[in-house]
């Protein structure tokens, strides 16, 4: 008897917001109470209303209160078609992800990805198939400290696509470090010895989303860049008052990219190569990755960057300003747009603040975020994390898909869609 009444508690509780969110998302002129009303706690509601992903993308007044009122059923169906492994054709099409070419120029445009991940597996899930499409590559870099489940799942994930693997060699990766420099460079050599042809590789963490669709991206890097890298960097600052420890242990769990640059080396960089501060993302052109994996001045540097701090952050962007390395780009600057990040210290210049939390120094984005998201011209962006605030992510997945499919010239496959939520579309079961 008692678990009909908490069925039945937790059934109105879900109708009563639903009707708030249906009453106020369809008149959202009204006025806004003088108080703000107090909601009882709802542990999972089970759904998500596309009008209220619709309403924090326009920054509309009330409905960041309203979306914390739900957890993510997601993760939990994400999860559940990994640990419990059937067919492939049943978890690719259970986890919507694309499977054909949406167009005849992506067929010919083939990119190639890196993914680092050690956590949050479906967040990791929800980037893989945002990016994927059937003529890419992707290289995902397990972290060797990762738990046994989180590599068991991905392995399964990865065994439904012949253009996914695993990196052949796996590290411990401290996320700023010269092991996170290493782990990018073995996928990038098993990324050239693949079968696959590609045009550009990217790399990425498990805390990025994209924020362009693929075709997108692609008119991007053949509109403004023409077989040009993309490093974002300048030469690095002399002014910067900062310790420089040579001997400094690899830190972070967690992905810092709004760190500061160098103020002096212990050792002089090796062939007089003059050193560049910049991102630790990139956009690279295949010649310039063989490039990397056979130059001796490619080699050497990375030898000298075991004694720097962060040398993920000088190593890709010194090395693309040099004028005879393919398709180098001498004279850039920060110009780029692959990563849209909200440090701390760009606060009330680059951005509004951030309206997550920082790590840091790196804004973890919450939901009044999502209207700078979405207006910023760079390719993906940085960070996230579903466990603080899911529907962050997931309003953008949603409208991520919706944009492929609006983009594409072929017929969309049923599996393609992601199910229809709306306030009439409950699962009390979630």
């Amino acid at each position: 008897m008692s678990q009909l009444r908490a069925t039945k508690s937790g059934l109105l509780i879900c109708t009563v917001v639903g009707i708030f969110i249906f009453l106020y998302l369809r008149n959202p002129t009204q006025e806004e109470p003088e108080e703000e009303p107090t909601y009882p706690a709802v542990a999972e509601c089970g759904f998500y209303p596309d009008e209220l992903c619709s309403a924090l993308f326009e920054r509309k007044g009330a409905a960041p209160e309203i979306a914390k009122f739900c957890k993510n059923p997601q993760r939990s169906e994400i999860l559940a078609h990994l640990h419990a492994p059937g067919n492939c054709s049943r978890i690719s099409q259970g986890l919507h992800f694309i499977t054909r070419p949406l167009s005849a120029e992506e067929g010919n445009f083939s990119l190639a990805y890196i993914i680092t991940t050690h956590k949050q597996l479906a967040m990791f899930v929800q980037l893989l198939r945002a990016i994927y499409v059937p003529q890419n590559v992707y290289c995902i870099h397990v972290d060797e400290k990762a738990p046994k489940k989180h590599k068991t799942a991905v392995q399964t994930l990865v065994n439904c696509f012949e253009n996914v693997f695993i990196a052949s060699k796996r590290k411990k990766v401290a996320y700023t470090g010269f092991t996170r420099l290493q782990a990018d460079i073995n996928c990038m050599r098993d990324l050239v010895h693949s079968k696959f042809q590609w045009n550009y590789v990217i790399n990425l963490c498990g805390q990025d989303f994209p924020i362009k669709t693929n075709k997108e991206i692609i008119h991007y890097l053949r509109s403004k860049w023409n077989d040009k890298n993309i490093t974002p960097g300048v030469i690095q600052p002399a002014n910067i008052k900062l310790k420089t420890s040579q001997s400094r242990p690899e830190f972070s769990p967690e992905e810092n990219i709004c760190v500061s640059p160098n103020t002096r080396f212990k050792y002089e960089a090796p062939h007089n190569l003059t050193i560049y501060f910049g991102s630790a993302y990139y956009v690279l052109t295949r010649k310039f990755v063989e490039f990397i994996l056979t130059d001796i001045r490619a080699k050497d540097m990375l030898q000298w960057s075991k004694g720097i701090r962060s040398p993920e952050h000088h190593y890709w962007v010194t090395l693309n300003r040099l004028k005879d390395a393919p398709g180098a780009t001498p004279n850039a600057g920060w110009e780029g747009n692959v990563r849209a990040v909200k440090c701390r210290h760009e606060e009330g210049n680059v951005h509004d603040g951030c309206k997550g939390h920082y790590v840091q120094d790196t804004c973890v984005y919450g939901l009044g975020d999502l209207p700078w998201i979405i207006q910023s011209p760079s390719l993906f962006a940085h960070k996230f994390e579903p466990s603080a605030d899911p529907l962050v992510v997931r309003c953008l997945e949603r409208r991520h898909r919706w944009a492929v499919l609006r983009q594409a010239d072929v017929p969309a496959e049923p599996h393609w869609h992601f199910p229809q939520q709306s306030h009439f579309n409950m699962d009390l079961n979630g």
